[in-house]
């Protein structure tokens, strides 16, 4: 007959090898975060930008199998529990996207068109619109 120590060490692999315990986990960590969060202090409301940004992070957490964080993020956001769809995502950036753009997350695209820039004064002037493409990783976006 299995002790008790070897019955909880079975439960425990076998929680965390279905993916269970992490997730457990990260429903705790957001209970924890709503009963702290001061409730006092009205949040202000999620507008059009936190909401894009929000979903360009909750994108790169989940690529990056950062999911407890991701979950954390929506609960203390207030973002929805459904990603937006991406192709939403990328017209509301103006975003175009070749078909192997598509398998990571935009921020990356993002990221590669600012480091990848041919501004030869090494800055970037942020303004309403830009006008670039990025061929990182043989992949292709375009800013209008």
């Amino acid at each position: 007959m299995a002790t008790i120590t070897e019955l909880k060490c079975a439960v425990r692999e076998t929680l965390e090898s279905r993916g269970v315990l992490g997730q457990l986990k990260a429903r705790i960590r957001a209970e924890v975060f709503s009963a702290l969060d001061d409730q006092r202090e009205p949040r202000p409301p999620l507008s059009h930008e936190n909401l894009l940004i929000n979903e360009l992070i909750r994108e790169y957490l989940e690529f990056n199998k950062y999911r407890y964080t991701a979950s954390v993020l929506t609960a203390e956001s207030g973002q929805p529990d459904v990603p937006l769809d991406r192709q939403f995502l990328a017209n509301e950036l103006k975003v175009t996207e070749d078909s192997s753009s598509k398998s990571v997350p935009l921020l990356y695209g993002l990221m590669c068109h600012f480091v990848n820039s041919s501004d030869t004064r090494g800055k970037v002037f942020v303004r309403g619109g830009l006008s670039a493409s990025c061929y990182c990783c043989h992949q292709h976006y375009t800013w209008t």
